[in-house]
């Protein structure tokens, strides 16, 4: 009975510990990311019910000479080549689809190609954005850097 009773306690433990956790990372993937390369740093928030992530700072990739950040010149839109890139939406339609997890679009600057992405919060300060190209995902891990 001692041994079952000290089981049902651990158990217990560990489903107000996974709980504990949770609440505290509390499926808010909101506040500023940065990439896993260390480049770029994302300004995710709510817009409503879904996910906006926001270019808002890029590391070493000022232009030396015109002290101005890079523009989007991959994107396949002429007017859209030409714009900065502080200020890109990266996330487009970002729908929750279950508990710290989102589903959506993604548009990827390296290429000026939007792709399918899901996004999950897989700890307080970790991010986890994919891309896919149909059955194939690949992907990296954001860190948080504030809120």
């Amino acid at each position: 009975m001692a041994a079952r009773f000290t089981v049902m306690i651990a158990l217990l433990g560990a489903v107000f510990a996974g709980s504990a956790a949770q609440a505290q990372s509390g499926g808010e993937a909101t506040g500023v990311w940065q990439t896993q390369a260390g480049d770029a740093q994302v300004r995710v928030s709510k817009c409503g019910t879904i996910l906006c992530g926001t270019v808002v700072s890029l590391r070493d990739k000022i232009d030396p000479q015109t002290g101005k950040p890079p523009i989007d010149d991959k994107n396949p839109d002429p007017a859209l080549a030409k714009r900065s890139m502080i200020g890109v939406h990266l996330f487009y339609d970002m729908r929750p689809t279950g508990s710290n997890t989102w589903s959506g679009r993604i548009y990827n600057a390296d290429d000026g190609k939007i792709y399918t992405s899901n996004v999950a919060l897989v700890g307080p300060n970790t991010l986890k954005v994919e891309g896919c190209v149909g059955a194939f995902c690949g992907g990296e891990n954001w860190t948080r850097v504030g809120r």
